[in-house]
């Protein structure tokens, strides 16, 4: 599944945001919502997240880096349920985490879905340098 595209929402006082509709229908009843690298929330088809949870179980738990990010992917994890009305309750640890407090964007990025305070993605996509970014992705052998 291909997710994309940028979509505002809030927050409202029991945790709860609105999940876009077209995203909706892309990640299906069964997602998961977990911890993301760079301070935000994925949210994860059924499918990639048993990947992820396969290459979790095949870490040699003997590494703490594999302890490590055990406890940050799966523990930070639960699953994804939407009322009718399409809004998905973020647990307060996830909130905490991500720094999500009223306005949130939600942010298709190919394999998943990712949710940002939305002062921090403005902030964050101001800060980092495409052209820098891709000039060292293309340096470690990937063409655009």
């Amino acid at each position: 599944m291909m997710y994309m595209g940028e979509y505002s929402h809030s927050i409202d006082a029991k945790g709860r945001t609105t999940v876009p509709a077209k995203l909706r229908e892309a990640l299906g009843e069964g997602f998961v919502v977990t911890k993301g690298l760079d301070r935000c929330l994925w949210m994860l088809d059924a499918e990639r997240w048993e990947k992820i949870e396969q290459m979790v179980q095949e870490l040699p738990m003997t590494l703490k880096e594999a302890r490590v990010f055990a406890r940050f992917m799966i523990g930070g994890a639960c699953e994804g349920e939407m009322d009718k009305q399409g809004r998905l309750l973020l647990p307060a640890n996830l909130r905490e985490y991500a720094g999500l407090t009223k306005d949130v964007i939600f942010v298709g990025t190919g394999g998943r879905v990712e949710i940002w305070d939305k002062d921090s993605f403005y902030s964050q996509e101001a800060e980092d340098d495409i052209t820098a970014v891709t000039m060292a992705l293309e340096g470690k052998g990937y063409r655009f």
